[in-house]
């Protein structure tokens, strides 16, 4: 009769989001509207270029053995949306210039195809992720301020930003893993999906 073996400790759980990437020549023009902006904010944690991307659902901590689900889940969301085409344009804070938290650049998306991508993630999800309360909002993170900040005195001119870059196509979704360390966070893309509507 076989002995009884400890059971195996189940593996920690993975940080996932799924996000659209952004083309070099976009993310050069993001770099050179946010370069005075460096000197007027120098307490904020500028975010890397190689770490900017539009996030279309962050998933958290996952389990991994809900990992295989998730990759089924993007793959059938991307399924059903049609490549679409955005332009990177304006900037702005979350949740609001009196309490400034995150520094974005914003994107005009006129076929609305990031909030039908958002959607459809939310419904191949919601049996374990909660949908999101809040409107879809497709921005580039640029700066994060912790402690909060009040920058209600440049809203205005931050509102007049524009960003000299073509307008660009989103073909595919990524689904990455956060790895964090002190020295920041590396995010590792796990699958690529190509959008197919």
């Amino acid at each position: 009769m076989a002995r009884d073996r400890p059971e195996r400790p189940e593996a920690p759980p993975l940080r996932l989001f799924a996000a659209v990437d952004i083309p070099p020549k976009v993310q050069d023009a993001v770099d050179r509207i946010v370069a005075p902006w460096k000197e007027r904010f120098p307490d904020a944690r500028w975010v890397k270029p190689e770490n900017r991307h539009v996030t279309v659902k962050f998933l958290g901590r996952t389990s991994p053995g809900l990992v295989e689900r998730v990759h089924g889940a993007c793959r059938a969301a991307a399924d059903r949306i049609r490549p679409f085409r955005v332009r990177a344009d304006g900037m702005g804070v979350f949740p609001s210039p009196g309490r400034a938290r995150v520094l974005w650049v914003g994107l005009r998306d006129r076929e609305g195809g990031f909030r039908a991508l958002a959607a459809a993630l939310d419904r191949e999800l919601e049996r374990d992720f909660p949908p999101e309360k809040r409107a879809f909002t497709a921005h580039l993170t640029v700066a994060r301020f912790n402690p909060p900040q009040r920058l209600t005195e440049h809203a205005e001119a931050m509102a007049e930003v524009r960003v000299e870059a073509e307008p660009f196509r989103v073909t595919s979704l990524t689904l990455y893993r956060s790895h964090l360390s002190p020295k920041g966070a590396r995010y590792e893309p796990l699958e690529r999906f190509a959008l197919r509507g």
